[in-house]
């Protein structure tokens, strides 16, 4: 049996070293919020003098917590229907990407992927702007247009990535045997790429959620955001539920990653 040298065991070491300050760095400002998330402080205070849910109490309480509420509904409802209608064109859009083999697809492709490029915060008061020159008022609907142009590329991308990879021989095959082009889709193509569509959505419904510089600027009183609802807590008052709306989200997160690897198999697939 080799023995290891010198130079193997500090590499060992400053591998170690570095993997653990990453992880540190990671991990640690997400224990400290959640730490102070369950403190019977009055203000944001680490380490907290005891521990208690009561922020939690008072973030779930309907009346207390009232505009959190409605901010947080804003927030689920303009992702999910970003992503929904994101996903379908986002899919369209790679099919028809995927199947062109000239330099023009590729001018789509870096079209369709600019916003990725685009600082959110220029793109906000850009859209701003524009929705103002074009006279169309602040809504949710607003918010839900906003938001599709900044997560679509997430889509896109992942779902182009998965088209990459599909064998054309499952579709030359498909179509040797009578079948037309939605059902080959439907029964070859679609459950191929869906890894990829279900990975886009997951980022794009994070990125929607966690987006503040579109919904600072296409958002009112009446239309606010929750990433804008904690901003202004942090200003105003230094809240204490907003520990406790991030341990929330955090959670959330967490499940929302469960489901995902769930459905798409992601471990496995880097295990095998």
């Amino acid at each position: 049996m080799q023995r290891s040298t010198f130079s193997d065991i500090t590499y060992k070491w400053a591998v170690g070293l570095l993997a653990g300050l990453g992880i540190l760095i990671l991990v640690g400002p997400v224990a400290i919020v959640i730490a102070t998330s369950f403190t019977t402080s009055q203000t944001l205070r680490f380490p907290p003098p005891e521990l208690s849910l009561r922020w939690y109490r008072e973030l779930f309480d309907p009346v207390r917590s009232a505009q959190i509420h409605i901010a947080a509904w804003n927030s689920v409802w303009v992702a999910f229907c970003a992503t929904a209608v994101g996903m379908v064109l986002s899919v369209l859009a790679a099919l028809a990407v995927a199947r062109v083999s000239r330099p023009s697809a590729r001018l789509l492709e870096a079209g369709f992927l600019s916003p990725l490029v685009l600082p959110t915060l220029s793109y906000g008061l850009a859209a701003l702007m524009f929705f103002s020159v074009m006279g169309i008022r602040p809504s949710l609907n607003l918010l839900i247009a906003g938001h599709l142009v900044v997560i679509a590329p997430f889509i896109f991308r992942t779902t182009l990535a998965s088209l990459t990879q599909l064998d054309p021989g499952l579709l030359e095959a498909s179509q040797s045997l009578g079948a037309s082009r939605l059902y080959a889709f439907r029964r070859i193509t679609l459950p191929l790429i869906a890894p990829g569509i279900a990975a886009g959505c997951f980022l794009a419904f994070i990125s929607s959620m966690d987006n503040v510089p579109v919904s600072l600027f296409l958002s009112t009183a009446r239309t606010g955001m929750l990433p804008i609802r904690m901003w202004g807590m942090m200003e105003s008052t230094l809240d204490v539920r907003i520990a406790a709306i991030a341990g929330v989200l955090i959670l959330a997160t967490l499940v929302l990653m469960l489901v995902m690897d769930r459905l798409t198999g992601l471990t496995k697939r880097m295990s095998g």
